[in-house]
């Protein structure tokens, strides 16, 4: 049901992600993420095309991470900071953070091999139906996320939705 991968640049660090509709307790996760009691990042599968664009921003927070340059304050709210197409962190947050009425969550562990018990020990604290991570797409909302990283017809007609995401997310910092 989860989706771990390892990071190619670090080996070390496996990535996970674990996919939650029907979740009743969205207000108790957020509180406990922002009081550090829950290791990993929770995301809004609303705003995300496929699990290789969350991917793409745990090994770009994890890269910081190491260089010490990361703009946020832990690696978890890095990852959620690296998917927004703008450099304002508390935008970042409002659109990919979850929110106390949401009713699906993406958790997302970076850990070492050793550590995949995480995912078990995540997976008991949401009160939720945990699905594939396969199935995100079923969960987001298409025209928030063109409005948001401004994907426009001609792009959509050259290329894919999730090119034009990933792209924005990649080229943020030099634009």
């Amino acid at each position: 049901m989860h989706l771990s991968q390892t990071l190619e640049l670090s080996p070390d660090l496996n990535v996970t992600q674990i996919l939650f509709k029907e979740v009743q307790n969205a207000a108790e996760l957020r509180q406990n993420a922002v009081q550090g009691k829950i290791k990993g990042a929770l995301i809004k599968p609303t705003m995300l095309l496929s699990p290789f664009q969350v991917l793409v921003a745990a090994n770009k927070a994890v890269h910081l991470q190491k260089i010490n340059q990361m703009k946020t304050r832990s690696l978890f709210s890095e990852i959620i900071f690296n998917l927004s197409p703008t450099n304002n962190i508390s935008e970042a947050f409002k659109r990919f953070g979850i929110s106390d009425s949401d009713n699906s969550v993406l958790v997302v562990l970076v850990h070492n091999k050793e550590d995949s018990h995480l995912v078990g020990d995540m997976a008991t604290k949401v009160d939720g139906l945990q699905i594939q991570v396969d199935d995100i797409s079923s969960l987001s909302d298409l025209e928030k996320i063109k409005k948001l990283y401004k994907v426009s017809l001609h792009e959509e007609k050259c290329g894919t939705l999730l090119d034009a995401v990933i792209c924005r997310m990649a080229t943020k910092d030099v634009m």
